[in-house]
C-alpha cells in the first residue's frame, strides 16, 4: 500500500473511533426508547410468534414435509426475529427447494413479515432469492391469529409453487 493510503487509512480508523465513543458516552433517549422496542418485539415474538410457528412445524413434519424453527431473538448484533422454514416433499418432486418466512422488528414499522417462496426447479420457473412483504403491524396488536393466517398464506403459497 502506498505511503498516501496508510495515512489516509489511520486518519478514517482515528476519526471512527472518536465518533464512537462519543456515541457511547452519551446515550440519547431515542437510543433508550428504540432499545426498550427491540427487547419488547423480541419477547412478543418469543412468547406469541414463536409458538404459533412451532405447532405448524409439528404438522408439517407430521405430513411428512421438512420444518425448522429459528430463533433470533436474544442477539445484540441483529434485530429480533423468528422464522419457520418449510420444505414440501412428495414423491414427484424430491429436489424441492427450502423456503421461509420471518417474524422480525423493524424500528419504523413493528412487526415485518416476510417471506421467500422458491418453487421446485421441476416446475421450470427461474428460483430468485428476493421475497415478498406479507404485511405489518405494532408490537401491541401482534395475535396468534394474526401470526396463523400469515403462516397459512405462507404455507399455502409454498405448496402452490411447488
Amino acid at each position: 500500500m502506498h505511503d498516501d493510503s496508510v495515512a489516509k487509512l489511520h486518519a478514517l480508523l482515528h476519526a471512527y473511533a472518536e465518533r464512537k465513543a462519543k456515541a457511547q458516552t452519551a446515550p440519547s433517549a431515542s437510543h433508550a426508547e428504540g432499545e426498550r422496542q427491540r427487547r419488547a418485539c423480541g419477547e412478543i415474538l418469543r412468547t406469541v410468534v414463536r409458538p404459533v410457528l412451532e405447532q405448524f412445524q409439528g404438522e408439517l413434519k407430521s405430513a411428512g414435509h421438512e420444518a425448522a424453527t429459528r430463533d433470533h431473538t436474544e442477539r445484540n448484533d441483529a434485530y429480533p426475529s423468528v422464522a419457520l422454514s418449510f420444505t414440501p416433499s412428495a414423491p414427484n418432486s424430491p429436489d424441492a427447494l427450502a423456503s421461509a418466512i420471518i417474524f422480525r422488528f423493524d424500528p419504523r414499522h413493528g412487526i415485518v413479515v416476510q417471506r421467500d417462496v422458491k418453487p421446485s426447479p421441476r416446475r421450470g420457473k427461474v428460483v430468485t432469492t428476493t421475497g415478498d412483504r406479507l404485511g405489518t403491524i405494532g408490537i401491541d396488536l401482534v395475535s396468534a391469529d394474526w401470526v396463523g393466517t400469515k403462516t397459512l398464506d405462507f404455507v399455502t403459497a409454498v405448496l402452490k409453487a411447488n
